[in-house]
């Protein structure tokens, strides 16, 4: 589904939790699915509403690193703690100084996932907000301050599951009211169906791309071969035979996938992603925390799609065996 005003990005966000919709998005994602806005909000303080049973489905089993999710606590505590002691570190400064945007700032402070999972440059921002030269100078700092008993009082402000709850319910009730309010700005546009392809679209041909680049990437380059394109796919759909055995025996490297850049990855799917002058192939997974992650065997590989921009990405949706 496609909502007009509302890229794949933040949609993939919002469907997520990362982050709140705004009235104007959450208005957009009703009409296209022909839905009242505030159908789309959960009563948190509903009768026996269960936050737990509720969020169950989303879980991945993965049993979560202690060690990890500890530091990230601590870290959010850190930086808490560091902007209350430094007025002039608002979240504009930081946003400009330090090119921490404000959505990624309010996730850190809230313990969202484990420091490993921040992209480089939301590691070199907080370098440089802690003024340390590495990752280990900074876990050496933020431990120190724990001992101290520097961070305690913000501590409680990040594991407080009341607190939080207070603040989502709060949040909520407040998009509720503004939903109930006058619409500003123009009125959704209806979502863009997905383009009718003409009767002969089963009997188009395809190039084959493909041929092994280092590091485990297929060139773009034309093999001289065609393959028929598969019903459904889109106007920019393409093939592309495999050439490196980067997902293991499951996909041998003779295979042939065809892609299509007008789908977006789904966990459990594979996808191609755009890398310098060539492709890399990952299967799609979901982190305990919702993030879409591409992941590669040869080689060892764990990318964040979400970070991705949508033109480098095109999904597999089907595959020639030798």
């Amino acid at each position: 589904m496609r909502i007009p005003d509302v890229p794949y990005i933040r949609l993939s966000k919002i469907e997520r939790g990362e982050v709140f919709a705004r009235p104007d998005e959450i208005r957009r994602v009703a009409h296209a699915l022909g839905l009242e806005p505030t159908d789309l909000l959960i009563d948190l303080a509903a009768p026996g509403f269960d936050f737990d049973a509720w969020v169950e489905p989303f879980r991945d089993g993965n049993s979560p690193d202690l060690t990890e999710e500890r530091f990230a606590v601590l870290l959010a505590a850190a930086l808490r703690a560091r902007r209350a002691a430094d007025p002039a570190l608002t979240i504009a400064t930081i946003d400009q100084d330090y090119g921490l945007p404000p959505v990624n700032l309010s996730r850190i402070e809230n313990a969202v996932k484990p420091f490993g999972r921040w992209n480089a440059a939301i590691r070199r921002a907080l370098f440089a907000i802690f003024d340390v030269a590495d990752e280990a100078a900074l876990r050496a700092q933020i431990e120190a301050q724990h001992r101290a008993g520097a961070l305690d009082s913000a501590i409680g402000n990040v594991v407080d599951p009341t607190a939080r709850m207070e603040r989502t319910r709060a949040r909520v009730q407040a998009l509720a009211e503004e939903l109930q309010g006058p619409v500003a700005g123009p009125a959704p546009t209806a979502a863009v169906p997905p383009p009718k392809l003409p009767l002969a679209a089963a009997a188009r041909m395809l190039q084959v791309r493909g041929g092994p680049m280092p590091a485990g990437r297929i060139a773009d380059a034309a093999t001289g071969e065609q393959v028929e394109a598969p019903s459904g796919v889109g106007p920019r759909a393409f093939a592309l035979r495999v050439s490196r055995a980067t997902l293991g025996a499951g996909l041998p490297v003779q295979s042939i996938v065809i892609l299509d850049p007008d789908r977006s990855p789904t966990p459990g799917g594979l996808t191609a992603l755009r890398d310098g002058d060539g492709w890399r192939l990952l299967s799609v997974g979901l982190t305990r925390e919702g993030q879409v992650v591409g992941y590669s065997t040869n080689p060892e590989l764990e990318i964040s799609l979400d970070d991705c921009d949508r033109e480098s990405l095109a999904t597999v949706v089907s595959a020639i065996f030798p």
